[in-house]
């Protein structure tokens, strides 16, 4: 371990120690089996190890080296298979059925570690003008191919990770504004600025393992981003290290100077240049948070009740719905003794049941409440008349503590369902209200046909995950039972299938998840080739010699989810 820098295993998500568990949830396997035909009580075979494959090796060059090595000191230049691998992909699924097979692609030549902006310069320089490729390392928590060299890159690949740089360095506690190194990951972060009484407010389901840097290079959302904003809305300024200079945004509530530069690296994914210090909204933390639970009688209820609380007085902090596939998987995962187990109880299934509802049929909902005491009961009280105008109805905060708790648990998922024989993996959007339950179901249709079109069973849910004035995010999740050969070609048809979907019903090509390679072939349905034109220029402008990060957003023919493409 590098100064205390976190580094997740090689073949999955998180650290070695941690995995997904069932054996105290008595209600998942018969779920999974019910809509996959899988056992997830079947033993399964052993992982492999790192040293039953053959690690392509580095290409880094002795002058390379020396000037790295003269840079940031020995212990900070490593070139070791291990560290290699790791970061030479994110943990979408098929980064990891790639390392599970030991197909490694192009890996990073070194992995480098600098510990100040200064030393991030040196490094991005000396790679530039060895004719390298750069490519910004955060947390490794991306699922868009946005860390993979480009197959057959002939030039020397230098994976940058910031990790050593995860410091606080400021609180403007007037401004309500924090100035704070790039490379750190967000439990780290919120510790730093919790002890001084602020947070931040954002978390992604990645929030574990991923770093402010990577979120601003992704656009990311985060839980709270009802109350707290997009990253877009939380990153006020800037520091970003560009081949031969820096690119300094202060941080001011608006600006009027011409385009926007800080838009530009938003979402830039390593293009422009490698971030490192941010500032970013901050708020004291509040004195009253709370999760309330709620169910409706269907989806589309309770998307309607999302869309009225965000056009009422009520600035809750978060409002999410799942749908009835979902509910039924979040009941699947509760534990014997627990409150989400339990939650529909016989008092009330008899209440659901008076009320006309189709128990197969409900959508479970949790609204986040922060603020002072008075505040939450009113914003409670607000929601609640909603939630019964849309028959909904209220359940308490017991299986709203539990989410919060175990929220950071849904990526270890992935792994297992590998494990057993299953590819599974997410994909969301944004539409405007007017189209947000017409996409849901058309996107849901056109998994269950990919399915049917290759001989799969498989599920697909959802759940509304972020709401805006106009419109709202939903985060689809699939699985696909396949252990074949041809698995992978299964997962293409997929997931071409949703990206289509998102296109044809008024959805955008990703919410927070970013571009990288998986999502580039929409991009023109997207934006329009006018706007892929104007990304281009930006990148070649900046960066005419393709040193970084490059094949990112704007690719030709990869991977092989085009949506022209035919299945491999």
């Amino acid at each position: 371990m590098i100064d205390g820098v976190k580094q997740q295993k090689w073949w999955g998500w998180g650290e070695e120690r941690i995995s997904y568990q069932h054996a105290d949830k008595p209600k998942f396997a018969p779920f999974v089996m019910k809509l996959t035909g899988v056992d997830v009580n079947a033993p399964v075979g052993p992982l492999p190890k790192l040293t039953d494959f053959e690690v392509p090796a580095s290409i880094l060059s002795d002058d390379l080296r020396a000037r790295l090595v003269t840079i940031l000191g020995e212990t900070y230049v490593q070139t070791d298979d291990e560290t290699r691998v790791v970061h030479g992909y994110g943990k979408g699924v098929r980064d990891l059925m790639k390392v599970r097979a030991g197909d490694f692609g192009r890996l990073p030549d070194v992995v480098v570690y600098p510990g100040t902006a200064e030393e991030v310069a040196g490094v991005v320089d000396a790679v530039v003008e060895a004719n390298g490729v750069l490519i910004p390392f955060g947390g490794g928590s991306n699922i868009v191919a946005a860390l993979e060299a480009v197959p057959g890159e002939a030039r020397q690949v230098v994976s940058v990770n910031l990790g050593r740089m995860r410091k606080v360095l400021e609180i403007d506690e007037q401004s309500g504004l924090a100035h704070i190194e790039a490379g750190v990951f967000g439990p780290d972060m919120e510790e730093q600025l919790q002890a001084r009484g602020w947070t931040m407010g954002h978390q992604p389901d990645s929030f574990e393992w991923s770093t402010l840097g990577g979120w601003i290079a992704t656009r990311s959302s985060g839980m709270q981003s009802d109350k707290y904003g997009d990253i877009a809305d939380i990153c006020r300024g800037l520091t970003m290290v560009m081949p031969g200079r820096v690119l300094t945004l202060r941080p001011l509530p608006s600006t009027s100077s011409g385009p926007s530069v800080r838009e530009m690296v938003l979402g830039s994914e390593g293009r422009l240049g490698i971030i490192t210090s941010a500032w970013v909204n901050v708020h004291r933390v509040p004195a009253v948070r709370e999760i309330q639970a709620y169910f409706f009688p269907t989806y589309e209820a309770g998307l309607k009740a999302c869309e009225q609380i965000v056009a009422s007085d009520a600035s809750v902090m978060m409002a999410r719905v799942s749908d009835d596939v979902e509910t039924q998987y979040i009941m699947a995962n509760g534990k014997q003794s627990s409150k989400v187990s339990s939650l529909v109880s016989k008092g009330i299934q008899k209440l659901m049941v008076a009320k006309g509802w189709d128990l197969e049929k409900i959508a479970m909902s949790f609204i986040g409440f922060e603020g002072s005491p008075n505040h939450v009961n009113y914003e409670k009280g607000l929601v609640g008349k909603i939630v019964r105008a849309n028959g909904g109805l209220g359940v308490g905060k017991g299986p709203g503590a539990l989410y919060d708790q175990k929220k950071y648990d849904t990526p270890y998922l992935r792994d297992f369902m590998l494990d057993h024989g299953m590819v599974c993996d997410v994909s969301e959007t944004s539409t405007p209200w007017r189209y947000a339950a017409e996409i849901h179901t058309r996107t849901v249709a056109a998994v269950n046909q990919a399915l049917d079109e290759i001989g799969k069973r498989g599920v697909v849910f959802c759940h509304l995950s972020h709401s805006y004035h106009s419109g709202a995010c939903q985060y689809f999740t699939f699985a696909i039972a396949d252990d074949s050969p041809s698995a992978m070609a299964s997962y293409d048809h997929v997931k071409r299938a949703i990206q289509q979907s998102f296109m044809d019903f008024h959805g955008t090509v990703s919410h927070h998840h970013g571009v990288g390679e998986e999502h580039a072939p929409w991009l023109e349905q997207d934006i329009s080739p006018a706007g892929v034109f104007i990304q281009k220029a930006l990148f070649d402008g900046v960066d005419p010699g393709q040193n970084l990060n490059p094949g990112k957003i704007i690719h030709e023919g990869r991977p092989g989810i085009s949506p022209n493409s035919a299945d491999a």
